[in-house]
């Protein structure tokens, strides 16, 4: 069973946390203000195409990394990622095959797929790593400090700013969603350094950080749906919408049911720890 690791003094701790949370708010500025510098650079592609995959192999990365803490044999942890890595990977390949075929491109009379492309992944990935054993196993062995760190990518998110500058995006949806992800991304390491350095409120702080990350995407849904051509529009009637269009649409068909499932996943962990220390 993960324990909360102690040892480093409160004081250092404030420290460190107060310079990851300036190095977060810099990665952040850096991120927005290269792509306001380099307008054309986000709508090749290839900036988006570096995130995902990043992600997706940090993700996967973790996972093996966590399950070479538990005891399970070798054989077992390999069957084990295999079942999340590949079903994963394949979730990905079909989502960005899709993406870049126009799937999800915003329709004034078509149905909205970006909600069913949100929340059937999250959905499924509940009702089938909830009732894992194994993945709790996992879990149990693995500092709960990382499935928060990994999520500074949401630093990213930011890119939902540049599109408003450059009038892709409505405000009403850009800014909520834009700044609500960068907030989450940039406050991801501090919280993680609070938690693994054991000072007491890092275990509040860590669930105060899922419940911010997770109404941010509520926020941004909404607001997504409410500024994107379809029969619930009713905002940014002038604005061409980008959510649904690669390379831009990944976000919400894919990083987005990713990161609530991640949320989850911590928030998950955190319960099982507190009660194991309530023994």
């Amino acid at each position: 069973m993960s324990t909360l690791s102690t040892g480093f003094k409160p004081e250092i701790s404030q420290t460190t946390t107060i310079g990851l949370l300036l190095l977060g708010g810099a990665l952040a500025a850096s991120w927005v203000g290269i792509n306001l510098a380099f307008p054309g650079l986000a709508p090749t592609g290839i900036p988006s195409a570096v995130l995902r995959l990043g992600i997706h192999i940090a993700i996967l990365t973790g996972l093996w990394l966590g399950l070479a803490r538990t005891e399970f044999p070798v054989s077992q942890r390999i069957n084990i990622w295999l079942g999340v890595a590949v079903p994963f990977t394949l979730w990905l390949a079909v989502a960005w095959n899709l993406a870049i075929n126009d799937f999800f491109k915003p329709s004034l009379t078509g149905f909205p797929m970006l909600p069913i492309a949100i929340f059937a992944p999250v959905i499924i990935g509940l009702f089938v790593l909830l009732r894992s054993k194994s993945i709790a196993s996992v879990l149990d062995a693995t500092p709960a400090a990382w499935l928060i760190a990994l999520q500074v990518y949401r630093i990213f998110g930011g890119i939902f700013i540049v599109n408003w500058v450059n009038g892709t995006a409505a405000a009403a949806f850009a800014w909520p969603a834009g700044v609500g992800d960068m907030l989450t991304g940039i406050m991801a390491l501090p919280v993680a350094w609070q938690l693994a350095s054991g000072v007491e409120n890092g275990p509040r702080a860590a669930i105060a950080w899922n419940i911010f990350g997770l109404l941010d995407f509520t926020i941004a849904i909404t607001m997504g749906t409410l500024t994107t051509p379809g029969p619930f529009q009713i905002l940014g009637l002038d604005i061409p919408a980008s959510l649904g269009t690669y390379p831009t649409v990944l976000v919400p068909v894919f990083a987005v049911p990713s990161s609530i499932l991640l949320h989850a996943l911590s928030i998950w962990q955190l319960r099982r720890i507190s009660r194991w220390q309530e023994k």
